[in-house]
């Protein structure tokens, strides 16, 4: 091909491809066989799909942070510079108000704190319902 002034576009290359098809047939070669799609995945059949148990089974076993979130509280950064053994910081939730469970950032659940052999624990009494729970983990 010969260089050109001209920009190439989308009508050039077009009119490029065409006649270096039609040369291509008029010196006689073949233009080639036409593309076959690859067989590697095989074909769904109609109804194989499954219902979701399958899938959630795969992930059922996948560890996530669990917390439990006493409160929040928003300092400045010259406090925290000032924070001592035995300095007390004061948060926003009340004593005996329910604390949130987190999953993954994610709140799930309500509870209360109590002590189980000597370690703190949470009865939960309040829960996402499972469809919710596992909506906002998708999230």
């Amino acid at each position: 091909m010969q260089p050109t002034d001209e920009t190439p576009g989308a009508a050039g290359a077009d009119e490029d491809w065409g006649a270096a098809m039609a040369e291509q047939a008029a010196a006689g070669g073949a233009v080639g066989p036409a593309a076959q799609p690859a067989n590697i995945f095989p074909r769904l059949a109609p109804g194989s799909a499954t219902d979701g148990t399958q899938d959630l089974d795969l992930i059922l076993d996948i560890p996530v942070n669990l917390t439990v979130e006493l409160g929040r509280t928003k300092i400045p950064i010259k406090h925290i510079l000032q924070l001592a053994q035995g300095s007390v910081i004061e948060l926003d939730a009340l004593a005996g108000e329910p604390m949130d469970v987190l999953v993954n950032g994610c709140l799930i659940a309500q509870g209360e704190v109590v002590v189980v052999n000597e370690k703190f624990g949470i009865r939960l009494t309040d829960i996402v319902t499972p469809s919710e729970r596992m909506r906002r983990l998708h999230r």
